[in-house]
């Protein structure tokens, strides 16, 4: 199932111009002309990155020098993320669509990857229709509560929160994130619905079972179990700290609308080139989250062509940046900004 919000829908206490910037519905549709791709150049930058991806780890398992491996290995983890966002941009119904080869090379992916496709479309579909609200639970998301509601607490209720958000749940994402929460959990609550997470569950584990009898564990190591610890953690952390940075707004739930939660809740992350091409334009985050449907490609484009879009809320991977996403962990309503918990609890 591909996301189809309609923003339409929503509540919506902002016009549609407001001194002749376009706001909303109107916005919205200055975009639509750039949900038009190309099959050719969607094959192009998909076959691209999932030869090199391939050719990384293959070369990280043949080299007879371990700190080669490393790098390979390192390398073949960017790759994983950007045939990610691939698989992400197929899945919104952004690229390649209608193509039964993309059908299953990405369902494939996303089982060897720990990522069904049933289980990520609920809860990335929820995460879409939320992003932006107030939230103690973590459907498709990192939980979001605010100073009072962390006030009003028990010890077990701020100890779960802080457990959730903690780094090392983006560190360890492979198994907590991916293996636990996307593939497991929903195999145990829905068995029937969620076969595919059995099937991805199989699929990863056999993998590591053939490669460990093609090269024993130093082989699984570079090529499977290094990447992809890595690779999970850029990517998660790319998802979390888009949407809990520092600079970040939260609307009331009477003023929320979905472009507000996209524009508003969803950063533009600044990244040197090299960077913006491994994470395939995700920076661009508040652009995708106001039309899902751009392919990843356009989104610079779009941001270059479209006014009321270039000055967005923004954070970076700089160290600083990174530490104040985890730091800045609750909204203030009384101060319309991001709080710490220490922040919170003096007041």
């Amino acid at each position: 199932m591909i996301y189809q919000s309609d923003p339409q829908e929503t509540n919506s206490s902002l016009p549609e111009h407001s001194a002749g910037i376009r706001v909303g519905r109107e916005l919205l549709k200055a975009t639509k002309p750039y949900i038009e791709e190309s099959s050719a150049q969607s094959w192009w930058y998909v076959g691209s990155t999932f030869g090199l991806m391939i050719a990384a780890l293959v070369s990280a398992g043949a080299v007879p020098w371990w700190p080669l491996q490393l790098v390979f290995s390192v390398l073949g983890a960017l790759l994983m993320v950007r045939a990610f966002i691939t698989f992400h941009d197929y899945l919104h119904g952004a690229i390649l669509k209608k193509s039964r080869v993309a059908y299953w090379l990405f369902h494939a992916f996303g089982a060897l990857m720990l990522t069904p496709t049933r289980a990520w479309n609920a809860s990335h579909n929820y995460h879409h229709g939320h992003v932006g609200q107030i939230s103690e639970f973590s459907v498709g998301a990192f939980p979001l509560i605010t100073a009072r509601m962390w006030r009003d607490s028990t010890r077990w209720q701020r100890f779960t929160y802080r457990a959730q958000r903690n780094p090392l749940v983006v560190l360890f994402s492979y198994p907590i994130v991916f293996g636990l929460n996307i593939t497991l959990i929903p195999l145990l609550k829905n068995p029937r619905k969620h076969l595919d997470s059995l099937t991805a569950l199989v699929s990863h584990f056999a993998l590591i079972a053939v490669v460990w009898m093609l090269g024993g564990f130093s082989l699984v190591f570079f090529v499977i179990l290094l990447p992809m610890t890595l690779a999970s953690a850029m990517g998660c952390y790319l998802f979390f700290a888009q949407h809990s940075f520092r600079s970040m707004k939260i609307a009331s739930p009477e003023a929320w609308t979905y472009y507000r939660g996209g524009l508003e809740s969803s950063s533009f992350m600044q990244m040197n080139r090299v960077m913006q091409w491994f994470t395939g334009n995700i920076g661009f985050h508040h652009i995708h989250h106001l039309n899902v449907r751009i392919p990843f490609y356009r989104l610079p484009e779009v941001m270059a062509a479209i006014p009321e879009l270039q000055s967005p809320l923004t954070t970076t991977l700089a160290p600083r940046d990174i530490a104040d996403c985890f730091r800045y962990a609750l909204w203030d309503e009384d101060k319309q900004r991001m709080v710490s918990y220490r922040e919170a609890s003096q007041q």
